[in-house]
This record gives structure tokens, sequence and C-alpha cells, in this order.
């Protein structure tokens, strides 16, 4: 599978932005997805992750009660609803496969990344 993300930009505080991941392949619907994400001089971390047929979800803290991942299986396709955002939400955000059926937290579960998308949130 091959991971093409889409969807970053420069946005306000407290403004939206939906961030999208297309998905090449057809064993899509086999993989675990998660969204990580990269603010400048910090490591990478787990954002988000939807297990192989959408029916599991889970978020980190800091964004648990803003931010939403959902998956469309028959348009190969992952998206994060990122709701009031805030300046600590500046990074690069990542798409990223497992192909374990649920992802987990950790980046070394997941084989496959996309190559990033900038998210800007200005205060």
């Amino acid at each position: 599978v091959q991971l093409v993300e889409s969807g970053g930009g420069l946005v306000q505080a407290g403004e939206s932005l939906r961030l999208s991941c297309a998905a090449s392949g057809r064993t899509f619907r086999r993989y675990a997805m998660g969204w990580f994400r990269q603010a400048p001089g910090k490591e990478r971390e787990f954002v988000a992750s939807i297990n192989y047929n959408g029916g599991s979800t889970y978020y980190v803290d800091s964004v648990r009660s803003r931010f939403t991942i959902s998956r469309d299986n028959d348009k190969n396709t992952v998206a994060l609803q990122m709701n009031s955002l805030k300046s600590e939400d500046t990074a690069v955000y990542y798409c990223a496969a497992s192909s374990r059926s649920y992802g987990g937290t950790s980046s070394g579960l997941y084989e496959t990344w996309g190559q990033g998308t900038l998210v800007t949130v200005s205060s």
C-alpha cells in the first residue's frame, strides 16, 4: 500500500481542518491506519488510530475530544477531522498503515508512511 496525505494548511486557533490520506492497493481494508505528527524540534508522536474495519479508534489524550479519525474502505481513504485547533497542534502530520488489524500507538508498528502534510495553527 502507498499513502498520500492532503489537506494541510494554515488556520487560526479555534478553527477546523480535515486531513485526508489516499491509499493505493487492494489490501487497504486489511490494514489498521494511524495518524502521527512531528512538531519542529520534537519527536514524532502518535495522534490517532483506527482498526481495519473502522470499528475501533484510539486517540492521544491531547486530541481526544477535538479530533476524529475515520475511514472509507470502499474509497481507500482515511481522514482526520481536527476541530478547535490550538497552536500546539502545529506539526507535520503523517498517515501510516499497519498490517496489524489493530495498529497501536507505537510508530514501529506501522510499515508504510506517507510524505506528510504541514498543519500550521496561528494564535
